[in-house]
Parts: C-alpha cells; structure tokens; sequence
C-alpha cells in the first residue's frame, strides 16, 4: 500500500481523483491512518456534514496479505452523532481488496453543488467517478445488486442505504461480504450521513488481476502466521465459543452476570434471554438447514468464523446470523424474545443502512415514551419501517437514541457524547463503564472491552461490580485496542493474545515479517498511545472537556437489579484514564 487515493467531491467542473504518495502518513494503517488523517486535515469546530469534513477509509497493515484475521477496516471523519473525532470498523471483503490495489486510504472531500449521487469504480486500471441517480434511496441490497450486474460477482462494495442519503445519525456504511451481500457495517457514529453528505451512494472495489501483498520476510511470516493461527484455535473463545455459537454466545453469560441491559437499562437481566441465546440460535439455524447457516467468515482469512446467514421459516435468506449486540439491541433492550422478529429488524437495518445498536436503543427509548410497548415485536418492526420510509418520525427515530430521547422528553436515555451504549450494563461491568465514559468515540464496547476481564476472565480478573482496578483496566485495553486497530487485525484475537503469550508474540513476529523490522510489545503499546493522543487533542480542539467523559447521572443514582449496584467509579478517576 504505497498512495493514497483522494477525491474531491466539490470540484468546480465535478468529482476529481487524485492519487499521492503517503507522505507523513507512511507505515500507518487502518485506525491510525484514519485518525492522523482526520485530526491533520479536519477542522475540529466544522459542522460534520459540511465540505470541511473528510470521510477517510483505510485497510489495516496487514490487510491485502495472507496473515489470518487481517481484513478488517476502519472508516474515520468528524460524527454527526458524537461531534467528535469517529472511528468506525468493519469487516467484509473491501479491506483486502483495496490493500491489494496498493491503496492505504480513500479520502473523499469537498461536497457536489448539486443534490446528486455518484459511484466511484476502482479497478487495477485505474478510478473512475459516475453519476449514480437511479440508485437514489434504493436499499443496500438492491445496490449491491445492481453492481454486481454491472461489474461482475467477484467486486467488493460499500454502500449507503436511505439513512445514509437523509443524513441520519444513525447511519451506517455497509462493506459486502464473501457472498457479495451488505452484511459488514461500519455502523457508528453516522459515519453513512457523511458519506451520503459527500453525495456516494457506492464505491465499487475490483481486485482482479492483484495478488496479495507480499512480505519482507517470508518464511518468517508463514511460520508466524501458522503459530497465530494455532493460537487462535486453541483458545477456548476463538477456537470453540465464536465458531459455534457466534457473538451471541454472550447472552447467555451477561444475563447471568447481571449486566444485560433489559427493557431500557431499566435491569439487568432478561427472562426471555434464553429464547434468543446463542444457543437457541444456533440450533434454530442448524434445525433450518443453508449454506453457512451456523458458522461463516466475514472475510477472505478468517478462522475464527463467528458469523453466520441466518434463513426464514421457509428457508429462505433473511439476514446475516444476527449478533450479540444485535440481538440484544433489538431483542432483551426492548423486551422482545423472538428470533425471528430480531432478524427481521437486522435485515431492515443492513438495507436501509442503520446501526443497529443505536437503532436498537433508540426503538427502547421510544418504548420508555410511550411509542410502543416493550416486548411489542411488531410495533419496532414498524417504528424501523418509519425511518426506512423518511417519515418525520422516523427521521427523529433515525438521528439516534440521544435525539429521539429529547425530542419525546424522556429522562433515562443511555448515551455519551450522544452515542448509544451497547450490551452490557456499566453498573455491572464497571469496566466497561469507565471505557464509555472516557473513549473518543462516544460510548462504544470495543475500544476498550473491559466485559473479557471483568466477566471472561480473559486476560486476568477484575471484580465486576467494583470500582478498583477499573480505570487501569480500561486505560491498557483502549491502548492495545487502538493499536490493533491500526493492524486490520479482527478485535477478537484480544481473548487469545491476552491469555497466550507465544500468541502475542506470533502477532508480532507477523508484523515485523512483513515490514522487516523488529517490533516489540512496546512499539504496539507506543502506537495505541499515539492514536489516542491524536484523537483526544482533536476532541479537546473541537469543545470537549472531561464533563464529556461522564455517564448518564442515573447510572450514579438507580441501582441495577439483581446485584442493587451503582456506578462507583468517580470522576476523579475517570479523570485519570489517560494519565499516561
């Protein structure tokens, strides 16, 4: 990955295409490459959806190789959900196929005159921009189609759905995956409204006539890879847990923990929880028969196959294996224990290009305010319809939890920096607590998953439902997260390479194989750090303060049945997260 593609969506005669050497921004990737650039070239006060901001998307250092796991990838602008720096990850085929082409990153500036839509088709040949209106509000599914009539079955796509194209702050961008279907999303933080704000509808990814990116040290890096594989499959989570029950395999264990935010945050357990476990699912799945019904991988080198495709009663595709964060979002959040009803509302998210953890909250706030009953399947099956549609309603609905909790006048609304929360109840996991209240990125599980400690066991033990040892938790994983980020590399080989030493380092002898140098354990922790520090100085230039590093006051005040908890790490420790 040698250039950076750059797009200028506001040139005077229309789109123009650049392509420039790294510069500053050579041997960064994925995270780091989105970040630097955005903290570099965006004005941290301009308004999200302006021409000022910048959408950046960047393959991780590794992605475009054989290394297992590597083929995530990171989307980077200012959000319109949070006002702040945004990182958003995905996977799917995209990451390896841009990485292949030589590109490092895309960024897409400036913004069309006109209210018009465009594709932009990128080839070994070269990048062409085209007008794009008769993709106008279709969903993703029936534009990823329509480019692979075009362009053959074998290209990647990212899309915008109608949310994207409204500009909503819950939309997402939806990376296809190994069956060309809309699936992966990079679905924080409305990074789909700035794409849809640079008028893209689709970029179209051809790696044909590519091979993959080749490493300085070969033998090295195959025996590396072959011990990071190993790794992977000897760790009880990576090897057994994801492979047979997918992400939703936490169901199960958080509702026994306590931590399953049901019915709003209203409580922490959900009686309905074992109808939509990974369990039920995996046996609902395997009982309906299809290919990859139980385990599928996202992208080209994943061995870990946590994902799944998910069929009707008839037998028919609906979605991808809905996951943990979905299922609760749209299922124990909002009272609602079917499986099928849950698929049904990740369908309609995926097509109409929604976060679905934000959409998932906003539906349950929506419920708090009389909108619809909880557990009334239904009634959130519909109220998703209204942002599908465009409706006034649905518009509010589509701007996320944190909107449509003032718009209706309710209280209890569990956000940071206007960011929904995920599935795990911060009273009960006040690890994951001190990671929602002080990441950059609004609350967000991933970019410090204190659950692996405080509940796994992974990586050591910290109490769950006590303050001490949550703030040093937080801060090292949020470092190492930041990192591996910057690799390509799938979050989840967290489990393994926290509990297996020889797997970390097989992690960085692939690195260092495929740069030629010798990367150490506190070269990946420098990285995390200086990814951090970009991304926080953005936030402060753009108006944060500490304040913004803070949960709602309820969380401090209403105890969490069944363990009666609170929140109890205080602010001045919170303070602390980033003492480094």
């Amino acid at each position: 990955m040698d250039k950076i593609l750059r797009i200028n969506m506001g040139g005077p005669g229309g789109p123009e295409i650049k392509t420039e050497p790294l510069g500053d921004y050579a041997g960064l990737g994925g995270r780091a490459m989105t970040s630097a650039i955005v903290a570099k070239e965006v004005p941290p006060t301009c308004h999200p959806l302006s021409a000022a901001n910048k959408l950046v998307i960047a393959p991780g250092m590794l992605s475009g190789t054989t290394a297992a796991m590597s083929g995530r990838i990171s989307v980077g602008c200012k959000s319109p959900l949070t006002g702040g720096i945004k990182e958003s990850n995905s996977g799917g085929q995209p990451s390896q196929m841009l990485a292949r082409l030589g590109y490092a990153a895309i960024v897409i500036e400036g913004k069309p005159e006109a209210d018009k839509l465009y594709k932009i088709i990128i080839n070994k040949d070269g990048v062409k921009i085209e007008p794009a209106d008769d993709l106008k509000m279709l969903g993703n599914y029936d534009t990823v189609a329509k480019m692979s009539q075009l362009y053959g079955n074998k290209v990647g796509c990212i899309s915008i759905g109608p949310a994207g194209e409204m500009k909503l702050g819950a939309a997402s961008i939806a990376f296809s995956d190994m069956e060309q279907r809309p699936t992966r999303h990079a679905g924080r933080g409305g990074v789909g409204a700035v794409m849809g704000s640079k008028g893209v509808k689709v970029i179209v990814v051809d790696d044909a006539g590519c091979s993959a990116r080749q490493p300085k040290d070969p033998d090295k890096f195959r025996d590396a890879n072959k011990a990071f594989v190993a790794g992977l499959r000897n760790h009880a989570v990576t090897g057994q847990g994801l492979p047979a029950y997918g992400t939703n395999v936490l169901t199960n264990v958080i509702n026994e923990a306590g931590g399953y935010p049901t019915n709003n945050f209203s409580r922490g357990q959900f009686e309905g929880a074992a109808k939509i476990s990974g369990e039920a699912q995996a046996e609902l799945e395997n009982s309906r028969g299809g290919e990859g019904s139980a385990t599928h991988g996202c992208h080209r080198g994943c061995v870990i196959r946590c994902s799944g495709t998910f069929y009707d009663k008839n037998g028919n595709y609906l979605t991808k294996q809905p996951e943990y964060e979905t299922v609760w979002a749209h299922g124990g959040n909002c009272g609602i224990d079917d499986l099928d009803a849950i698929a049904m509302l990740d369908r309609m998210d995926d097509d109409f290009g929604l976060d679905t953890i934000e959409m998932g909250a906003t539906i349950a706030v929506a419920m708090e305010a009389g909108l619809a009953e909880f557990g009334d399947a239904e009634a959130a099956i519909n109220l998703v319809k209204e942002v599908g549609k465009g409706t006034a309603l649905g518009k509010i609905l589509g701007s996320g939890a944190a909107v449509t909790g003032k718009v209706f006048g309710v209280e209890r609304v569990p956000v940071v920096k206007g960011q929904s929360m995920p599935a795990y109840d911060p009273r009960a996991v006040q690890g994951i607590g001190v990671t929602y209240a002080t990441t950059t990125m609004g609350a967000d599980h991933t970019a410090g998953y204190a659950v692996a400690t405080n509940i796994l066991g992974v990586g050591g033990s910290v109490d769950p439902l006590k303050p001490e040892g949550q703030v040093e938790l937080s801060r090292n994983l949020q470092i190492a997260t930041a990192a591996i980020d910057s690799t390509g590399m799938c979050l989840f080989i967290a489990f393994a390479i926290l509990d297996q030493a020889e797997t970390f380092q097989a992690l960085l002898d692939l690195i260092s194989a495929f740069n030629g140098q010798e990367l150490t354990a506190d070269d990946v922790t420098n990285l995390g750090k200086s990814v951090l520090k970009r991304e926080r100085e953005f936030n402060a230039a753009a108006g944060f303060t500490n304040k913004d590093d803070r949960l709602p006051d309820y969380f401090k005040q209403e105890p969490l049945a069944p363990h009666n908890v609170t929140f109890a790490v205080s602010d001045e420790d919170l303070d602390n997260v980033f003492n480094f």
